[in-house]
């Protein structure tokens, strides 16, 4: 059994157990025992209402923790493909204004419309905020007729200080009422975990994970630079476009339902690369595992801190990042020292 494979086996061990615990704690600790028989016995419908442990788990618990897992292991792949495509080791998914276009478009259904639409009208509009940023993002490097990745940075700051301020005149002048689900959505939470929303996700997920693997080869060329990777016959201006749009489309899902949560898509890669190296073929299974693993333990701490009030996930994930920063920081101080 190869090094890979062993590493697969024991994160999926680790994430299982912080999934068990995930689904066991809460505003009211369920047994170990009790979740377990809950899950394994199906929905525990009982003359035609489901009983309230099951009702705990299955509507509550499990979603939870399941968006926890699929939306940490999407954002650590677009992190390992948006590094790459940049060059750029503290690239992010909300470096480009992703999450700033998505965090306007959920602002202004908050203070503004209303849930016209009923349960998907923040969703849909979050979405299709992402959408726009990541649209003008790219019609931007398009017209300033280069891939450069410095010029993709710089473009994605400029919309997304652009759709912050957006956000920030939409808080202060809709209604005030609001504010505090406003602050908790854009901090990033996982309190819209539904049943009906987790094939979204699963969709960004699959999107970009397939999408980069299936080009794996050409980003592995890409780690060379530009111009050898063209010599080898990759086009690495279409590369770039096609890697941010699908890393675009599964941002915008993710944010969608569970806000702006920062800082995964860049540990991620940092921590997969020490454990396989940094060819794209082990690197993207791996990454998709640890961040599953980090942001099922950031929400299960969440949870722990300030109990029983629930901190948004950001929050944690941002500390952690912030940390996380400094050490690879000073890790490169001291190399080029």
């Amino acid at each position: 059994m190869g090094r890979l494979s062993l590493n697969l086996i024991l994160g999926a061990a680790i994430l299982a157990v912080f999934l068990l615990i995930s689904t066991i704690y809460g505003t009211t600790p369920i047994p170990a025992g009790d979740a377990l028989k809950a899950i394994l016995l199906g929905t525990g419908v009982v003359d035609g209402e489901m009983s309230p442990m099951h009702r705990i788990v299955f509507d509550l618990r499990l979603p939870r923790a399941l968006f926890a897992a699929v939306i940490g292991a999407g954002l650590g792949v677009v992190g390992v493909v948006l590094q790459t495509t940049t060059r750029n080791d503290l690239a992010d998914p909300f470096l480009f204004g992703l999450s700033s276009g998505a965090a306007a478009g959920a602002v202004f259904v908050i203070t503004v419309t209303g849930d016209v639409l009923g349960f998907w009208t923040l969703p849909l509009a979050a979405f299709c905020g992402g959408l726009v940023a990541s649209g003008i993002v790219l019609a931007l490097v398009h017209a300033l007729r280069t891939s450069a990745p410095e010029k993709l940075i710089l473009s994605g700051l400029a919309v997304s200080f652009l759709f912050a301020a957006i956000t920030n005149y939409l808080i202060f002048a809709g209604d005030s009422r609001a504010a505090h689900s406003v602050i908790f959505w854009m901090l990033g939470g996982l309190g819209l975990a539904r049943w009906e929303t987790f094939p979204l996700i699963c969709l960004g997920l699959l999107l970009i994970l397939v999408f980069a693997h299936y080009r794996s080869r050409w980003l592995d060329a890409l780690l060379t630079g530009d111009l050898t990777a063209s010599t080898l016959g990759v086009p690495v201006q279409r590369l770039r476009f096609s890697m941010f749009f699908a890393a675009a489309l599964a941002t915008a899902a993710f944010v969608s339902v569970a806000g702006v949560i920062g800082f995964v898509g860049l540990m991620v890669p940092h921590i997969a690369r020490g454990i396989v190296g940094p060819l794209h073929g082990n690197l993207l299974p791996t990454a998709a595992l640890v961040g599953a693993i980090l942001l099922t333990g950031s929400d299960i701490l969440s949870r722990l801190l300030l109990a029983p009030q629930e901190l948004p996930v950001g929050i944690v994930t941002t500390s952690i990042g912030s940390i996380f920063v400094f050490a690879l920081l000073f890790r490169t101080a001291r190399t080029n020292g």
